[in-house]
């Protein structure tokens, strides 16, 4: 517990900011997420049509 409040105290400036802003990069995170997760299942086995595919259709 004290090493997460030591995180926290470290980052302040972030965990203000995201407490105070009124938008949020969640939404994109997420996307970037989901797209490195399909690249990484395909890696080494896929070529870029079955990529392009591939997300296309988890959209």
């Amino acid at each position: 517990m004290a090493t997460f409040a030591a995180g926290i105290e470290q980052d302040g400036a972030a965990v203000r900011a995201a407490l105070t802003m009124p938008w949020s990069s969640g939404q994109a995170e997420g996307q970037i997420n989901r797209l490195k997760l399909l690249k990484r299942q395909s890696y080494g086995r896929a070529s870029l049509d079955l990529l392009r595919q591939r997300v296309l259709l988890a959209a």
